[in-house]
């Protein structure tokens, strides 16, 4: 039986996050489920203390400012990227946009078609990560698979 990962996602991943998540199960070669969330907004005051946290002031006042309606669209294309830049590199992937919750997204994804590993990509969220309310560490509760949590961008681990 093939090896299967779930990658829940924010951000499209690039071409270095792609060889890094595969490298990780090189040996297993699994197919890849690519979940993407089609609402990523979360609080307010949470996403401008992120972007405060990481001194990135242009970003904290767009965030106070809000944005446009382009979540759907926005998704669609974080989706496809995603898919995109995995499949170049030789891996078997498919992937959906999900709505609701993106915890509850996983659980039932796993329900139809379980998996061996669940990877949550995200940008640093001070706030979650410190109270561990983060979609990886609300993964982890929930889920009877394990968890694995990396930073879009870098090598960090959640």
């Amino acid at each position: 039986m093939t090896a299967s990962v779930i990658l829940l996602t924010e951000q499209a991943l690039s071409a270095s996050d792609a060889e890094r998540l595969t490298s990780l199960h090189a040996e297993d070669a699994p197919s890849y489920r690519v979940l993407v969330p089609a609402d990523t907004r979360r609080s307010l005051i949470a996403d401008v203390l992120d972007h405060l946290s990481l001194l990135e002031l242009r970003e904290a006042l767009e965030a106070a400012r809000g944005r446009e309606d382009g979540d759907r669209l926005e998704a669609d294309h974080t989706l496809h990227a995603s898919i995109t830049q995995l499949a170049a590199i030789g891996a078997t992937v498919d992937g959906a946009v999900v709505h609701g919750d993106p915890v509850l997204a996983l659980e039932r994804e796993l329900a139809d078609r379980p998996a061996d590993e669940v990877v949550v990509v995200s940008r640093p969220h001070a706030v979650e990560d410190t109270f561990h309310t983060d979609w990886a560490s609300r993964a982890r509760k929930r889920l009877g698979v394990p968890v694995l949590h990396v930073y879009a961008g870098s090598s960090w681990l959640g």
